[in-house]
């Protein structure tokens, strides 16, 4: 190792962090196979904690349970909270603890995954741990890569976690009933969004009073349909 700098320590965290995502994304690949066998279309939630993913799974599922059979995985660093929330909507959910990482894994979907298959579903919704940063790197076998930011935590987030906008396919800008209330600029988010991202579907939606929930239960539905 280099007294001055420690660069052999580095290049043992890059190759070790190689590692990791190669096999991850091998697991990835065969989630995605196994999915696309059985039917299942598959979303992967990202954002900070708080931007409103339980909310919008609850909304979500009050408008489609009764069109789409579908399930959840939660994952959380404690707790079975969001789990319970769920659970009370009336469809299959497991929790995953990650004991304090920072995102899901493709190993430990597959686990979670196989916890759900004595359920009937086409559709899995996977609500990972709140983090902008880790969950971006990790593959996890979805169809859909979906990230949130909510109204309160400012309109400057693609430029601070690009990678979570640059592998997402969709952007959605919550809590948008916040609006008369905070200094969010929806055009300077879209714009930033659009630079890092030129094909992503943005959508201003609000769980709580419906607004803009047509627009975003159309593209799941036309994702099942597909």
């Amino acid at each position: 190792m280099c007294e001055h700098c420690g660069c052999q320590d580095r290049k043992k965290e890059i190759e070790l962090e190689r590692h990791i995502l190669s096999h991850n994304e091998e697991i990835a690949a065969r989630n995605r196979e196994h999915f696309r066998k059985k039917g299942i279309k598959v979303l992967n939630l990202i954002s900070a904690p708080g931007s409103g993913k339980t909310s919008l799974l609850e909304a979500t599922i009050d408008a489609l349970k009764d069109k789409i059979p579908l399930a959840v995985i939660e994952g959380d660093p404690e707790t079975e909270r969001d789990a319970e929330r769920i659970r009370k909507k009336g469809v299959p959910v497991v929790q995953v603890t990650t004991g304090g990482a920072c995102h899901l894994d493709a190993l430990q979907v597959h686990r979670a995954f196989h916890q759900l298959e004595g359920n009937h579903f086409k559709l899995l919704f996977i609500e990972n741990v709140g983090n902008l940063l880790c969950p971006s790197a990790f593959d996890l076998g979805e169809d859909l890569r979906v990230v949130l930011v909510s109204v309160p935590e400012g309109s400057d987030k693609p430029a601070k976690y690009p990678a979570a906008f640059f592998k997402a396919q969709v952007f959605l800008i919550t809590k948008i009933d916040l609006l008369p209330y905070f200094d969010f600029d929806l055009e300077e988010t879209r714009e930033l969004a659009l630079k890092i991202n030129p094909q992503i579907k943005i959508l201003p939606i609000s769980s709580k009073t419906g607004e803009g929930l047509e627009e975003w239960l159309k593209l799941i539905e036309g994702l099942v349909s597909a």
